[in-house]
């Protein structure tokens, strides 16, 4: 498929006698501008629309029907006006025709040596000039390029007869082949030390689409309505290059979307008749045939073979074929942080029915080793190290070794992951862990074997629905207030079960929408006896964009223990708040009832909090003022009179992977031993 709009002349009952090619205009800086090491252009990844070029291409002279080049279209003389070979010459004219009256400045502008600074000036296309039309000029124009630099009157001449040829150019690209464009540069208006660059431009007609005709779509097995609607343009429309290029593009992917993944789409031929000021749009089409999706075909096997890239897939064979479902996967597989490049190609099965699809895929490092150091209030020192291959068990198979050394935690397990388990975004996980862990609420020394089996949600692909089925066996040797010091044995099975819906619009930095959550937990204790209980949280969210700068957001968490008491059920499962993904302001787990000589909290059977924060953004920096509240309670519901409230302001970095969030709070209400202040930092908001 060739890229551009290709313009011809129409003359009743004659050949072709000239032909201009309009290419998409990514213009490049003019070289004079170029010259004189002023701004380069865009680069080439810079999302910029496409815009149309011109080009000649002399007709053949040998032929006898050659006739005469298109005729002139209508200009201003004044913009003739100079001698190309006495750049002085034309300095003068150009200063003789926009001389102000006063002598004095006159002479001070008449200086053409002495280097100015300017400002441009666009006047009479207001109607016309959107912000394309805008962008494109203050990209590619030459004066704007050195607008920033003092210069004189032949550097600003060539600059603004550059200038009246990018004008025009882009007058064209919107159907407006017969402008006219006066440029003049004026002495300086009161209170301003810059000369005025001005353009006065009269666009004239636009000219106007007579026919478009679109070939080659019959071919599509009784599509062709569906796809014809995909290409805009039609009778009457402005000769448009903007648009009429848009209309192949969304021609071409829709035909990449119908099972057509061969289609070739020409480039559109304009014919003007600048008489008459109408065009002829001719655009010819080769469907290349209907496929449906075959095998998947992978030479490379290292990683995954193509059995898995089939799970991974959102199509099945026999399929039709979608260009969509193509990308769809190769992002699926660059997420699986397996690959460093990865390509994907239809091949043709030779059938006339079915296309296969070549998968070719590079390894990226499958090891890393991190650590990590940092102090927390409440937590303390914590030093942490982990070993990762993310591959050890294809496909996918990844194990972690993890290790921590803290304060208050000393940690090591081992962690199985399995992505895509027979099925997208299915994850599998076992762990083994050993860990001792010494709180203020607790003492505990605990093996942990878990499984669980979850559909995953990630920036990447950001689902509505998230669940997860899990299953534990945990011994721990643990101690707190209620048991004075002396530590009990606690055996425990768990089934944990959890169900969300994220309607919010991004996964870390959510600005509209909501969120709702629950999980519940049925567990069986072995200690002296054998007893059971049900433990039950709902979560939900809510964030509302006030404008453009602000969003309110507010979250509520509840949660109850059903069954037993307080002082049976293992200290470590209990519920707690306090902290940086709780009640700001508050240490980790300080919130609620407390016991003993040394007053520490014991965490209870209940739990209530809320939140309400006001995020606040400028640029890729935020300030979020918030307050907290919450309670845990030793009954089976929250008593909402005891809540403790902290209060206080954040700072978030808008960084291109998420917000990074440093947060200070306060508790308004505190109990004794509280912290005056607390400092949380994390990525993501708090909620």
């Amino acid at each position: 498929m060739t890229d551009g709009l290709r313009i011809r002349r129409r003359s009743s009952g004659r050949p072709y006698a000239a032909r201009l090619l309009l290419a998409p205009l990514l213009l490049a800086a003019p070289a004079a501008v170029r010259a004189q090491q002023e701004p380069a252009a865009v680069a080439p990844q810079q999302a910029l629309d496409a815009m149309p070029d011109i080009g000649v291409d002399w007709p053949d002279m040998g032929q006898p029907d050659a006739i005469a080049p298109l005729p002139e279209d209508p200009v201003d003389t004044a913009t003739q006006a100079g001698d190309p070979a006495n750049p002085a010459a034309s300095d003068a004219q150009m200063i003789a025709d926009t001389a102000p009256a006063d002598a004095d400045d006159a002479a001070t502008f008449a200086d053409a040596g002495e280097e100015r600074r300017y400002t441009v000036l666009l006047s009479g296309i207001d109607a016309i000039a959107d912000a394309q039309f805008t962008l494109r000029f203050d990209e590619l124009s030459a004066l704007r390029l050195g607008q920033g630099k003092s210069a004189n009157l032949a550097q600003i001449n060539r600059r603004m007869k550059e200038d009246r040829e990018l004008l025009d150019r882009l007058l064209r690209a919107k159907g407006y082949y017969a402008a006219r464009i006066r440029s003049a540069v004026a002495a300086p208006p009161p209170g301003s030390d810059r000369l005025a660059v001005t353009f006065d431009i009269i666009p004239g007609t636009q000219y106007q689409l007579e026919s478009v005709d679109v070939t080659g779509l019959a071919e599509t097995a009784g599509q062709e309505a569906r796809l014809r609607a995909a290409f805009p343009p039609k009778v009457g429309d402005p000769v448009d290059a903007d648009v009429i290029l848009a209309g192949r593009d969304a021609l071409a992917l829709k035909l990449s979307e119908s099972g057509f993944p061969f289609a070739r789409v020409d480039e559109p031929e304009v014919r003007i008749d600048h008489e008459e000021r109408k065009g002829d749009l001719d655009i010819i089409v080769a469907p290349g045939g209907f496929r449906r999706f075959g095998a998947i075909r992978m030479d490379d096997t290292r990683l995954f073979d193509a059995h898995h890239a089939q799970e991974i897939a959102r199509f099945d064979p026999g399929d039709a074929y979608r260009a969509s479902d193509v990308e769809d996967l190769r992002r699926a597989i660059v997420a699986t942080g397996l690959v460093s490049s990865v390509s994907l190609k239809p091949v043709d099965t030779g059938d006339g029915a079915h296309v296969d699809l070549a998968v070719d895929v590079r390894p990226a490092p499958l090891r890393t080793i991190a650590g990590e150091l940092g102090y927390g209030t409440g937590e303390g020192y914590r030093a942490e190290v982990s070993w990762q291959h993310r591959n050890l068990f294809p496909p996918e198979g990844a194990l972690t070794l993890r290790g921590v050394l803290g304060t208050q935690e000393q940690t090591a397990s081992a962690t199985y992951r399995r992505n895509n388990f027979h099925r997208r975004d299915n994850v599998l996980t076992g762990l083994l862990s050993v860990s001792n862990i010494r709180r203020d609420a607790y003492d505990a020394r605990t093996i942990t074997v878990a499984g669980g089996l979850e559909r995953q949600t990630n920036i990447l692909f950001q689902k509505n629905w998230v669940w997860r089925v899990g299953a534990e066996l945990v011994a721990s040797d643990e101690a707190d207030a209620f048991s004075g010091g002396a530590r009990r044995t606690f055996l425990i099975g768990a089934i944990p079960l959890s169900l969300t819906y994220d309607g919010s619009d991004d996964l870390l930095n959510p600005s509209k929408g909501f969120r709702l959550g629950g999980r519940i937990s049925p567990e069986l204790s072995f200690q002296d006896t054998t007893f059971g209980y049900a433990k039950v949280q709902l979560d939900g969210s809510v964030y509302q964009p006030v404008g453009e700068k602000l969003v309110v957001a507010a979250r509520t968490r509840f949660g109850t223990i059903l069954g037993s008491t307080v002082d049976q059920i293992a200290p470590s499962r209990r519920f707690y708040a306090g902290g940086g993904a709780s009640v700001r302001g508050y240490g980790y787990q300080a919130i609620g009832p407390r016991y003993g000589d040394d007053d520490d909290p014991v965490g209870g059977k209940s739990l209530a909090e809320f939140s309400l924060e006001a995020r606040v953004r400028f640029g890729n920096f935020g300030v979020v003022p918030f307050v907290d509240a919450g309670n845990i309670s030793t009954s089976f519901l929250p008593r909402f009179r005891d809540l403790r409230i902290g209060a206080g302001m954040g700072v978030r970095y808008y960084s291109n992977f998420g917000p990074i969030r440093v947060d200070v709070g306060t508790p308004l209400n505190p109990q004794s031993g509280d912290p005056k202040i607390a400092v949380y930092v994390s990525l993501g908001q708090a909620f």
